[in-house]
């Protein structure tokens, strides 16, 4: 396990890098699937990750309390190393009910994680849906528990979710998450991951 801190490659205000990714539902979803949600909580995740793990039932808080903010978790590890990130598990673990957001998706090329600059699992971002473009409103982690075994006193992603639906500024600064590498391809290590 390599442990990593999230960085920050969008910017506040950046459009959302689109994407096209098969969930466990069956479906395949883009962006627009999500057109009519006010905001959106995009979080880069995976199965196996204590990091990741530690954050599935804040992320269940979540998807239940903010209907107009879906949470979207992505999964793009590579699962030829990692067999328990594969999409059978993915399915498993929302069918056993221990995921339980709006959608869980697999970015099999790797090119979402990519595109949003993810670094870590888990690496959130939030957008605001702007006259239907969604642009970054916030990146950084989900609560102050860093490490999977912290106690969380701090909910900030929720927070920051109520800033978004309430005047729609989200103040902020950058806090980096932090969790396990994502698991790269050979070969497919994006730019900044230098």
């Amino acid at each position: 396990m390599v442990e990593l801190e999230s960085e920050e490659v969008l910017e506040r205000g950046d459009e959302a890098p689109a994407f096209e990714l098969d969930g466990v539902d069956g479906e395949t979803y883009t962006l627009d699937d999500f057109a009519d949600a006010d905001g959106l909580l995009v979080v880069f995740t995976c199965n196996h990750c204590p990091y990741a793990k530690a954050k599935f039932e804040e992320m269940n808080r979540l998807a239940a309390a903010f209907d107009d903010v879906p949470v979207v978790g992505i999964n793009p590890n590579d699962a030829e190393e990692y067999p328990e990130d594969d999409f059978e598990t993915m399915v498993e673990r929302v069918e056993e009910g221990t995921i339980q957001w709006d959608a869980y998706l697999r970015d099999e090329s790797q090119d979402a994680a990519a595109a949003y600059g993810a670094k870590c699992t888990p690496d959130p971002f939030l957008f605001e849906n702007d006259r239907g473009t969604f642009r970054l409103a916030y990146h950084g982690r989900l609560d102050d528990g860093l490490d999977p075994d912290d106690e969380v006193t701090e909910r900030e992603m929720k927070g920051h979710i109520e800033d978004l639906l309430g005047d729609g500024d989200v103040t902020e600064e950058f806090r980096p998450s932090r969790g396990c590498s994502i698991k790269w391809k050979p070969g497919n290590e994006p730019d900044y991951w230098d």
